[in-house]
């Protein structure tokens, strides 16, 4: 999953209490679709289990797709507008490399064969997410439903909101504060560079001109460096790294262990070390004893994301197809 944890809009929660039923403050519940759509789910699964036994590396790529849509306008779908004149998040730089667009329409279609214009495409992409990092050994956690879409897709907005991998721990923490999410949800849900691959065009600054003056980033692992240099070359944008080499299909506590021996790959990954609260996070899980409680906390975590700015109710819609509005 290239850069699936640092790219955020700013938010803001809308609040919408439809009833006794209601999970939390937003509207959202797990089992949403229990009597509307009760093979909603299965159907979701079955899809995503079919999809990663044939491309595991979709399951990067889904997972970061969910962290996209929820960090621009919140979790509501608009990450999946098309635009005829470009202008959607999708056409945003940072979101030209995402992939998987055919899985979700293949869900959407099928959802839509068994209960029509029901399941909104916002919670499709946060079952996707759960189905996707399951497929890959990763934890199971019950994903609340009730979403519903979003009519708006901005460029403009993916460009100013998203926050890059050079981003260093202030950007960082604040931009989950302003978020909603703790510092504790910050150093949970980067542990999904677990998974995933990334271009050089991410970090090849940290190997070749990382102050402008032809050095590297001081904060690397100067024997990843010469590692690194091997796949990246000056001015290589397009080679790809594995970002949790030799276990980037498998979701585990590896990612911790590399940031911990100073080997992420991302200056975003390096900066969790800057701060005390996530650094204790990072050396306690830094090994396999450590997985069971980065697997509860990351289930946790990615509960908490998908309540960033939801619409429920009556607000937005139930889109038919997921790339345009109804």
């Amino acid at each position: 999953m290239a850069i699936p944890m640092q790219l955020f809009s700013c938010l803001v929660f809308l609040l919408f209490l439809f009833g006794p039923a209601a999970a939390n403050e937003q509207g959202l519940k797990v089992g949403f679709y229990s009597e509307t759509c009760p093979r909603a789910e299965a159907i979701v699964e079955k899809i995503i289990a079919e999809t990663i036994s044939v491309a595991p590396s979709l399951a990067a790529a889904l997972l970061r797709m969910h962290f996209h849509d929820c960090f621009v306008r919140g979790c509501d779908g608009s990450l999946l507008l098309n635009s005829s004149t470009n202008q959607a998040e999708k056409n945003a730089i940072p979101n030209l490399r995402l992939r998987g667009f055919q899985i979700i329409d293949k869900v959407k279609s099928a959802l839509e064969m068994e209960c029509p214009g029901v399941v909104s495409c916002a919670d499709i992409l946060a079952i996707v997410a759960r189905d996707a990092v399951v497929g890959v050994k990763g934890p199971y956690w019950e994903v609340e439903t009730g979403r519903r879409d979003g009519r708006v897709s901005n460029l403009t907005e993916a460009l100013q909101n998203l926050i890059p991998p050079f981003a260093n721990i202030s950007l960082l923490k604040s931009g989950f504060a302003q978020r909603g999410l703790s510092v504790k949800d910050l150093v949970v849900l980067s542990g999904g560079h677990t998974i995933g691959i990334s271009h050089c065009s991410s970090f090849n600054s940290r190997l070749y001109n990382f102050t402008g003056k032809g050095d590297s980033d001081p904060t690397l692992d100067p024997n990843y460096i010469a590692k690194l240099k091997l796949k990246c070359k000056p001015g290589d944008e397009d080679s790809i790294e594995e970002m949790d080499p030799g276990s980037f299909r498998t979701f585990d506590e590896k990612y911790y262990t590399l940031v911990s021996k100073r080997r992420g790959l991302f200056e975003s990954d390096a900066a969790l070390l800057d701060d005390s609260e996530t650094r204790a996070y990072i050396q306690s899980h830094a090994n396999i004893n450590g997985v069971a409680g980065f697997f509860k906390d990351f289930g946790v975590s990615m509960v908490n994301m998908g309540r960033i700015e939801v619409l429920t109710g009556t607000m937005g819609e139930i889109r038919k197809h997921c790339a345009r509005v109804n």
